[in-house]
C-alpha cells in the first residue's frame, strides 16, 4: 500500500477510502457480495453463537477458506483468484487491526462488522445487514450495540493510519443521532445514507461511490494536468467558469489561475452529453420532471418477533426480494416470512405500510410545485410543440450541413490547377497541341539556319584570309579549298530577345580580326560587294527567324488570347 502513494491526498476521508478500497481489492473482498457473506455465516454456524463469543485464528481461516473457496465456484475460469494468497492477506489484514495485543483470538462480532463492511454488494444491503446486528426482537436500535459497532469498525480507518482522522470516541454515537431516541430501520438507513453522512463514517459511502466510478468516463480536459479526458471522479468549480479538475488534481490540492482551493467545488460521479442537459433543462421548466427515488427502499418498522437463539432479521418488502430472507438464518429454522404469513398482524403491517407510503407522497406531493388539472392539458401541448420545435432544429441543421458540404465541394473544384482544367477543354488542349507542333518546328529550323550560318562565317573566314594573303604579294599561291574549310571560327550566339541590324559593319562584329582588317585596307569592289550581299543575307534571315520566333511562342499566343 505504501508504493500507491495514497498519503499525497490532502483530503483525509479520501485518502481513508482509497487506502480501504486497496485493502478490499488487494484480498478480493470486492468479487464477495454481502449475500454470499450472509450465507457464509449461516453456513458455519455463527448465527447460533453470542456476539460476544470469541474464535481462534485457526477457525477464523478456516471460514475464510470457505469463503474464498465457494467465490472460486461462482467465478469463470479464466477469473479464477488465488485462494491461498487472498486468505493469507485477509487473515493478516484482519488479526493486525483486531488483535493488535497478540491474544490469537477475534470476537464474533469484530469479524463480522469488519467482513460485512469491507465485502462487496450495496451499501443498502450492509446497512441492513448491520442493523440486524445492534438492534433488538423489537426492530428497535440499541445504542449499546451500536456503540460497539463504531467501535469496531473505526478500527478500520486505524490499520491504514488514519485514526486521528477518524478514531472512535465517546460521543461518536451522539454525533450519528443526536435527537433521536427510538432508531428504526428506515431511519438509521436515512442518517447514514444522508448527504453528508455522520462525520465519524463519511468514508464509508465514499469508498462505496469510488467502486462505482472506477470506469467512469469524461470526456472533458482538466484544467491543470491538460489531460484531455478523465476516469472517476470530475470536480467543477462553482465560481471559477469552465474550470474543472479530475480526481487525481484535486485529491491533490493542484490549482492554477485564477482558481484556489478554497472555492466549492462539485463532484460528479457520470458524464451528460449537452444533448440530455438541455433535454432535463426543458422538462425542469415545463414541470414535468419525474420526482426522484428515494435514497433506499421503505421497509416495515415492526417485525415479527424471530426465533429464539436467532439474531433479528431485516424483513424487506412484503413482495419483492424475497431472497434477502435468508439473512443469518440458520439450516433448520423457519424464516421471518413464514412467520409473518402464519400471524394475524399481516394485514395491520401491510396497512402500516400503505399508510407510511400515503405519507411519504403526500408530503413530497405538498412539497413540490404541482400543476392543477386544468393545466395538465396546456402542459402536454407545450411539451409537444417543444418536441415539435427540436425536429425542425434538426432538419435545419442537416439542411444546413449539406449546404456547407456542396459548397466545399464547389470550392475544390474551383481551386483546381488551370492544367487539369484545360484537359477537360478538347478546344483549347488542340490549340495548346498545334502551338507545340509549330514550335518544335520553329525549333528545328532556326536550328538548320545557325548550322548553315557557322558553315557560311568559316567559308567567310577563309575567304578574307586569302584575300589578304593576295594584297600583301602572293597572288601567285593558292591555299587549296580542304584547307579553308578546315579553318576552326569562334561563333557567338545570339540570344534570342536580341534583334540585329542590317549595316554591314555591324553584320561582320563577330567576325575575326582578319575580315575587319581585310576590309580596312581595302579590297577589290566586287568581291567586297559579294562578300556584304552574302553577310546581309545572312543577317536577314536570322533576323526574320528571330522575329517569327517571337511572334509564335505559346505564351504570347495564349495571353492574347486569353485577353481577347
Amino acid at each position: 500500500m505504501r508504493g500507491q502513494n495514497f498519503d499525497v491526498i490532502r483530503l483525509s476521508t479520501y485518502r481513508t477510502a482509497c487506502k480501504l478500497r486497496f485493502v478490499q481489492k488487494r484480498c478480493n473482498l470486492h468479487l464477495v457480495d454481502v449475500w454470499n457473506m450472509i450465507e457464509a455465516f449461516r453456513d458455519s454456524g455463527l448465527n447460533t453463537l453470542d456476539h460476544n463469543t470469541e474464535i481462534n485464528v485457526s477457525r477464523l481461516e478456516t471460514i475464510l477458506s470457505s469463503i474464498y473457496y465457494q467465490l472460486n465456484k461462482r467465478l469463470p475460469t479464466v477469473h479464477q483468484i488465488n485462494v491461498e494468497q487472498s486468505i493469507s492477506l485477509l487473515l493478516n489484514f484482519m488479526v493486525a487491526t483486531y488483535d493488535s495485543e497478540g491474544h490469537g483470538k477475534l470476537s464474533i462480532f469484530s469479524m463480522k462488522s469488519m467482513l460485512a463492511t469491507m465485502c462487496g454488494g450495496k451499501i443498502v444491503d450492509k446497512l441492513r445487514c448491520i442493523f440486524s446486528q445492534i438492534s433488538d426482537s423489537n426492530g428497535v436500535m440499541a445504542f449499546a450495540k451500536f456503540d460497539q459497532f463504531l467501535r469496531e469498525v473505526l478500527k478500520l480507518p486505524t490499520a491504514v493510519f488514519e485514526g486521528p482522522s477518524f478514531g472512535y470516541t465517546e460521543h461518536s454515537v451522539r454525533t450519528c443521532f443526536p435527537q433521536q431516541k427510538k432508531i428504526l430501520l428506515n431511519t438509521f438507513l436515512d442518517i447514514l445514507m444522508a448527504d453528508p453522512p455522520p462525520q465519524c463514517l463519511v468514508w464509508l459511502p465514499l469508498m462505496h461511490r469510488l467502486a462505482n466510478v472506477e470506469n467512469a468516463f469524461h470526456p472533458v480536459e482538466c484544467s491543470y494536468c491538460r489531460s484531455e479526458s478523465m476516469m472517476g471522479f470530475r470536480y467543477r468549480c462553482q465560481q471559477c467558469h469552465g474550470y474543472q479538475l479530475c480526481q487525481s488534481c484535486f485529491w491533490r490540492g493542484h490549482a492554477n489561475g485564477p482558481h484556489s482551493n478554497q472555492h466549492q467545488m462539485k463532484e460528479h460521479s457520470s458524464w451528460k452529453s449537452p444533448a440530455k442537459k438541455l433535454s432535463h433543462a426543458i422538462s425542469k421548466s415545463l414541470g414535468c420532471v419525474p420526482i426522484g427515488e428515494l435514497p433506499h427502499p421503505v421497509f416495515p418498522e415492526q417485525l415479527e418477533k424471530p426465533q429464539d437463539s436467532v439474531p433479528h432479521t431485516v424483513q424487506p418488502k412484503p413482495v419483492a426480494n424475497n431472497m434477502n430472507n435468508t439473512m443469518f438464518m440458520s439450516s433448520g429454522v423457519p424464516t421471518p416470512t413464514q412467520s409473518v404469513l402464519e400471524s394475524p398482524s399481516r394485514l395491520e403491517e401491510e396497512h402500516r405500510l400503505i399508510a407510511r407510503y400515503a405519507a411519504r407522497l403526500a408530503a413530497e406531493a405538498g412539497n413540490s410545485t404541482q400543476c392543477p388539472p386544468t393545466d395538465l392539458s396546456f402542459n402536454l401541448d407545450a411539451n409537444k410543440q417543444q418536441r415539435q420545435l427540436i425536429a425542425e432544429l434538426e432538419n435545419k441543421n442537416r439542411e444546413i450541413l449539406q449546404e456547407i458540404q456542396r459548397l466545399r465541394l464547389e470550392h475544390e473544384q474551383a481551386s483546381q490547377p488551370t492544367p487539369e482544367k484545360a484537359q477537360q477543354n478538347p478546344t483549347l488542349l488542340a490549340e495548346l497541341r498545334l502551338l507545340r507542333h509549330r514550335k518544335d518546328e520553329l525549333e528545328r529550323r532556326m536550328s538548320a539556319l545557325q548550322e548553315s550560318r557557322r558553315e557560311l562565317m568559316v567559308q567567310l573566314e577563309g575567304l578574307m584570309r586569302l584575300l589578304k594573303a593576295q594584297t600583301g604579294g602572293s597572288t601567285h599561291s593558292s591555299p587549296s579549298h580542304g584547307a579553308v574549310c578546315s579553318m576552326p571560327m569562334p561563333i557567338r550566339s545570339t540570344s534570342a530577345g536580341s534583334t540585329p541590324t542590317h549595316t554591314p559593319q555591324d553584320c561582320l562584329a563577330g567576325l575575326g580580326g582578319d575580315v575587319l582588317e581585310a576590309f580596312a585596307q581595302g579590297v577589290p569592289r566586287n568581291l567586297r560587294n559579294d562578300l556584304l550581299v552574302a553577310a546581309d543575307s545572312i543577317t536577314n534571315t536570322m533576323s526574320s527567324l528571330v522575329k517569327e520566333l517571337h511572334s509564335g511562342q505559346p505564351g504570347e499566343e495564349w495571353r492574347h488570347k486569353g485577353q481577347a
